[in-house]
Protein backbone atom coordinates (compact mmCIF):
# COMPACT_ATOMS: atom_id res chain seq x y z
CA UNK A 1 0.00 0.00 0.00
CA UNK A 2 0.99 3.54 -0.66
CA UNK A 3 1.00 6.43 2.26
CA UNK A 4 1.33 9.39 0.96
CA UNK A 5 3.73 11.93 3.35
CA UNK A 6 3.65 15.38 3.78
CA UNK A 7 0.47 16.23 1.55
CA UNK A 8 -0.67 16.14 -2.05
CA UNK A 9 1.95 16.32 -4.45
CA UNK A 10 2.35 18.86 -7.15
CA UNK A 11 3.35 18.47 -11.02
CA UNK A 12 6.84 18.04 -10.83
CA UNK A 13 9.21 19.19 -14.57
CA UNK A 14 12.74 19.65 -15.27
CA UNK A 15 13.89 20.54 -18.71
CA UNK A 16 10.54 20.25 -20.57
CA UNK A 17 7.99 22.45 -18.89
CA UNK A 18 5.60 19.37 -18.64
CA UNK A 19 8.09 16.85 -17.75
CA UNK A 20 6.79 15.16 -14.64
CA UNK A 21 9.46 13.18 -12.68
CA UNK A 22 9.19 10.26 -9.76
CA UNK A 23 12.63 9.55 -7.91
CA UNK A 24 11.90 5.84 -7.14
CA UNK A 25 14.58 4.79 -3.82
CA UNK A 26 13.85 1.28 -2.87
CA UNK A 27 14.94 0.94 0.92
CA UNK A 28 15.83 -2.07 3.38
CA UNK A 29 17.44 -1.04 6.81
CA UNK A 30 18.24 2.68 5.56
CA UNK A 31 17.55 4.50 8.60
CA UNK A 32 21.11 6.13 8.69
CA UNK A 33 20.97 7.56 5.69
CA UNK A 34 17.34 7.71 4.51
CA UNK A 35 17.00 12.02 5.97
CA UNK A 36 20.29 12.64 4.26
CA UNK A 37 19.52 10.94 0.72
CA UNK A 38 15.65 12.47 0.80
CA UNK A 39 17.27 16.23 1.76
CA UNK A 40 19.86 15.86 -1.23
CA UNK A 41 17.54 14.66 -3.72
CA UNK A 42 15.05 17.85 -2.69
CA UNK A 43 17.99 19.74 -3.13
CA UNK A 44 18.91 18.72 -6.70
CA UNK A 45 15.77 18.27 -7.93
CA UNK A 46 13.42 20.24 -6.05
CA UNK A 47 10.52 19.86 -8.31
CA UNK A 48 10.45 16.08 -8.58
CA UNK A 49 8.29 13.87 -6.43
CA UNK A 50 9.79 11.04 -4.39
CA UNK A 51 8.96 7.40 -3.92
CA UNK A 52 10.66 5.81 -1.22
CA UNK A 53 10.30 1.56 -1.56
CA UNK A 54 10.12 0.23 1.64
CA UNK A 55 10.46 -3.82 2.22
CA UNK A 56 9.42 -3.79 5.45
CA UNK A 57 12.56 -2.38 7.38
CA UNK A 58 12.81 -2.93 10.92
CA UNK A 59 15.35 -0.28 12.05
CA UNK A 60 12.73 2.88 11.71
CA UNK A 61 13.56 3.84 7.84
CA UNK A 62 10.18 4.13 7.21
CA UNK A 63 9.29 6.29 10.35
CA UNK A 64 12.49 8.27 9.55
CA UNK A 65 10.94 9.03 5.72
CA UNK A 66 7.87 9.81 6.96
CA UNK A 67 8.87 13.03 9.80
CA UNK A 68 11.01 13.99 6.76
CA UNK A 69 8.55 13.97 4.56
CA UNK A 70 5.90 15.91 6.34
CA UNK A 71 8.60 18.72 6.50
CA UNK A 72 9.69 18.27 2.36
CA UNK A 73 6.30 17.44 0.55
CA UNK A 74 5.88 15.46 -1.99
CA UNK A 75 7.75 12.24 -1.01
CA UNK A 76 5.69 9.04 -1.02
CA UNK A 77 5.98 5.59 1.03
CA UNK A 78 5.21 2.57 -0.77
CA UNK A 79 4.82 -0.18 2.10
CA UNK A 80 6.04 -3.50 1.07
CA UNK A 81 5.28 -6.85 3.44
CA UNK A 82 8.93 -7.88 2.91
CA UNK A 83 12.38 -8.41 1.62
CA UNK A 84 11.86 -9.76 -1.85
CA UNK A 85 14.88 -8.11 -3.77
CA UNK A 86 15.57 -4.91 -5.45
CA UNK A 87 14.13 -5.88 -8.85
CA UNK A 88 10.89 -6.75 -7.40
CA UNK A 89 10.99 -3.00 -5.64
CA UNK A 90 11.94 -1.38 -8.72
CA UNK A 91 9.07 -3.41 -10.67
CA UNK A 92 6.22 -2.05 -7.80
CA UNK A 93 7.61 1.31 -7.86
CA UNK A 94 8.25 1.64 -11.52
CA UNK A 95 4.44 0.45 -12.06
CA UNK A 96 3.23 2.94 -9.65
CA UNK A 97 4.80 6.06 -11.37
CA UNK A 98 3.70 4.91 -14.63
CA UNK A 99 -0.26 4.24 -13.30
CA UNK A 100 0.43 7.45 -12.06
CA UNK A 101 1.24 9.34 -15.22
CA UNK A 102 4.45 10.58 -14.29
CA UNK A 103 6.71 11.35 -17.90
CA UNK A 104 10.25 10.05 -16.40
CA UNK A 105 11.40 7.80 -14.16
CA UNK A 106 14.65 8.18 -11.73
CA UNK A 107 16.29 5.08 -10.10
CA UNK A 108 18.64 6.15 -7.60
CA UNK A 109 20.10 4.16 -4.54
CA UNK A 110 19.81 5.57 -0.74
CA UNK A 111 22.82 4.44 0.57
CA UNK A 112 24.48 7.63 -0.94
CA UNK A 113 26.96 6.25 -3.51
CA UNK A 114 25.18 7.98 -5.96
CA UNK A 115 25.69 11.66 -5.50
CA UNK A 116 21.57 13.21 -5.98
CA UNK A 117 23.36 16.32 -6.79
CA UNK A 118 24.13 14.61 -10.64
CA UNK A 119 20.32 13.69 -11.33
CA UNK A 120 19.83 17.35 -13.06
CA UNK A 121 22.80 16.30 -15.53
CA UNK A 122 20.77 13.00 -16.11
CA UNK A 123 17.54 14.27 -17.04
CA UNK A 124 19.30 16.74 -19.42
CA UNK A 125 20.37 13.92 -20.97
CA UNK A 126 16.64 12.94 -21.66
CA UNK A 127 16.07 16.24 -22.97
CA UNK A 128 18.73 15.65 -25.38
CA UNK A 129 17.07 12.68 -26.65
CA UNK A 130 18.40 9.97 -24.48
CA UNK A 131 15.34 7.07 -23.96
CA UNK A 132 17.58 5.94 -20.41
CA UNK A 133 20.32 7.95 -19.18
CA UNK A 134 23.25 5.42 -17.42
CA UNK A 135 25.09 7.06 -14.49
CA UNK A 136 28.72 5.31 -15.75
CA UNK A 137 31.12 4.46 -14.12
CA UNK A 138 33.31 3.11 -16.90
CA UNK A 139 33.23 5.63 -19.19
CA UNK A 140 35.45 9.12 -19.34
CA UNK A 141 35.22 10.66 -16.23
CA UNK A 142 33.74 8.16 -14.12
CA UNK A 143 35.46 6.27 -11.07
CA UNK A 144 34.64 4.43 -8.46
CA UNK A 145 36.46 5.52 -5.02
CA UNK A 146 37.06 2.89 -1.69
CA UNK A 147 36.62 -0.16 -3.36
CA UNK A 148 38.87 -3.02 -2.90
CA UNK A 149 40.74 -4.53 -6.12
CA UNK A 150 38.40 -7.74 -6.26
CA UNK A 151 35.54 -6.13 -6.48
CA UNK A 152 36.01 -3.85 -9.13
CA UNK A 153 37.92 -6.46 -11.29
CA UNK A 154 34.37 -8.60 -10.90
CA UNK A 155 32.24 -5.12 -11.84
CA UNK A 156 34.49 -4.19 -14.59
CA UNK A 157 34.71 -7.44 -16.54
CA UNK A 158 30.86 -8.09 -14.97
CA UNK A 159 29.94 -5.55 -17.23
CA UNK A 160 32.57 -6.13 -20.29
CA UNK A 161 30.67 -10.15 -20.02
CA UNK A 162 27.57 -8.78 -19.89
CA UNK A 163 28.08 -6.60 -22.93
CA UNK A 164 29.59 -9.46 -25.28
CA UNK A 165 27.22 -11.70 -24.49
CA UNK A 166 24.25 -9.44 -25.31
CA UNK A 167 25.99 -8.04 -27.68
CA UNK A 168 25.53 -3.83 -26.20
CA UNK A 169 27.78 -1.19 -26.41
CA UNK A 170 26.70 -0.20 -22.82
CA UNK A 171 29.71 0.01 -20.62
CA UNK A 172 27.96 -0.01 -17.44
CA UNK A 173 25.10 -2.13 -17.66
CA UNK A 174 24.76 -2.93 -14.15
CA UNK A 175 24.81 0.83 -12.69
CA UNK A 176 21.63 1.54 -10.86
CA UNK A 177 21.61 5.49 -11.44
CA UNK A 178 19.47 5.90 -13.97
CA UNK A 179 16.86 8.19 -15.34
CA UNK A 180 14.18 6.82 -17.97
CA UNK A 181 11.68 8.18 -20.18
CA UNK A 182 8.59 6.23 -18.80
CA UNK A 183 7.57 5.58 -22.42
CA UNK A 184 10.60 3.49 -23.29
CA UNK A 185 9.91 1.36 -20.26
CA UNK A 186 6.93 0.89 -21.69
CA UNK A 187 7.96 -0.24 -25.25
CA UNK A 188 10.16 -2.56 -23.46
CA UNK A 189 7.83 -4.21 -21.20
CA UNK A 190 9.58 -3.67 -18.25
CA UNK A 191 6.90 -5.55 -16.31
CA UNK A 192 7.94 -8.75 -17.56
CA UNK A 193 10.89 -8.93 -16.21
CA UNK A 194 11.99 -11.54 -14.35
CA UNK A 195 15.13 -10.72 -12.19
CA UNK A 196 14.40 -10.39 -8.83
CA UNK A 197 17.98 -9.34 -7.60
CA UNK A 198 20.60 -6.50 -9.52
CA UNK A 199 20.33 -8.55 -12.18
CA UNK A 200 17.00 -6.14 -12.58
CA UNK A 201 19.68 -3.69 -13.85
CA UNK A 202 20.81 -5.41 -16.38
CA UNK A 203 17.59 -6.83 -17.47
CA UNK A 204 15.99 -3.20 -18.63
CA UNK A 205 19.07 -1.58 -20.24
CA UNK A 206 18.75 -5.46 -22.05
CA UNK A 207 15.30 -4.74 -23.60
CA UNK A 208 15.51 -1.19 -23.98
CA UNK A 209 18.24 -1.63 -26.45
CA UNK A 210 16.51 -4.32 -27.98
CA UNK A 211 13.45 -1.92 -28.99
CA UNK A 212 16.03 0.52 -30.39
CA UNK A 213 16.28 2.54 -27.25
CA UNK A 214 18.76 5.62 -27.27
CA UNK A 215 21.01 4.73 -24.14
CA UNK A 216 23.45 6.97 -23.34
CA UNK A 217 26.07 6.80 -20.40
CA UNK A 218 26.95 10.12 -18.17
CA UNK A 219 30.27 9.86 -15.70
CA UNK A 220 29.83 9.47 -12.50
CA UNK A 221 31.80 9.25 -9.46
CA UNK A 222 30.41 6.25 -7.47
CA UNK A 223 31.34 6.39 -3.76
CA UNK A 224 31.05 3.38 -1.35
CA UNK A 225 28.34 3.56 1.58
CA UNK A 226 29.12 5.02 4.44
CA UNK A 227 27.12 3.67 6.74
CA UNK A 228 24.75 0.57 6.80
CA UNK A 229 25.73 -2.80 5.08
CA UNK A 230 25.54 -3.47 1.41
CA UNK A 231 23.28 -6.08 -0.15
CA UNK A 232 25.45 -7.09 -2.92
CA UNK A 233 26.23 -11.07 -2.07
CA UNK A 234 28.03 -13.82 -3.73
CA UNK A 235 24.14 -14.93 -4.48
CA UNK A 236 23.17 -12.18 -6.37
CA UNK A 237 26.25 -11.81 -8.95
CA UNK A 238 25.98 -15.44 -9.41
CA UNK A 239 22.12 -14.78 -10.86
CA UNK A 240 23.16 -11.83 -12.53
CA UNK A 241 25.59 -14.22 -14.01
CA UNK A 242 23.44 -17.06 -14.91
CA UNK A 243 20.83 -14.63 -16.63
CA UNK A 244 22.99 -12.73 -18.58
CA UNK A 245 24.56 -16.20 -19.86
CA UNK A 246 20.93 -17.53 -20.68
CA UNK A 247 19.63 -14.77 -22.37
CA UNK A 248 22.96 -14.93 -24.47
CA UNK A 249 22.57 -18.29 -25.63
CA UNK A 250 19.02 -18.02 -26.36
CA UNK A 251 19.24 -14.99 -28.41
CA UNK A 252 22.27 -16.13 -30.39
CA UNK A 253 20.40 -19.41 -30.47
CA UNK A 254 17.09 -17.55 -31.75
CA UNK A 255 18.64 -15.11 -33.72
CA UNK A 256 17.17 -12.38 -31.66
CA UNK A 257 20.39 -10.85 -30.81
CA UNK A 258 20.94 -9.90 -34.49
CA UNK A 259 17.21 -8.19 -34.93
CA UNK A 260 17.47 -5.09 -32.80
CA UNK A 261 14.13 -2.59 -33.76
CA UNK A 262 14.16 0.95 -35.05
CA UNK A 263 14.63 3.34 -32.76
CA UNK A 264 12.03 4.62 -30.54
CA UNK A 265 11.74 8.16 -30.79
CA UNK A 266 13.29 8.26 -34.17
CA UNK A 267 16.66 10.29 -32.42
CA UNK A 268 19.74 9.42 -32.33
CA UNK A 269 23.23 9.80 -30.04
CA UNK A 270 25.76 6.97 -29.16
CA UNK A 271 26.35 6.06 -25.77
CA UNK A 272 29.93 7.66 -24.70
Amino acid sequence: MTAPMGGTAAPASLGRPSARVLVVAPTYEEAENIEKFLRLVRKAVPEADILVVDDNSSDGTPEIAAEVARELGCIELLHRPRKQGLGVAYRAGLALGIERGYDRLVQIDVDLSHDPAVLPALLEELDRGADLAIGSRYVEGGSISHWPWVRRVLSRYGNRYAAIMLGMSVRDATSGYRAYEADALKAASYAETRAKGFGFQIETVYRIWRCGGVIVEHPIVFADRVSGCSKLTAFVCSEELLLVTAWGVRDFVTGRRWRRRPRLRGRTRAAR
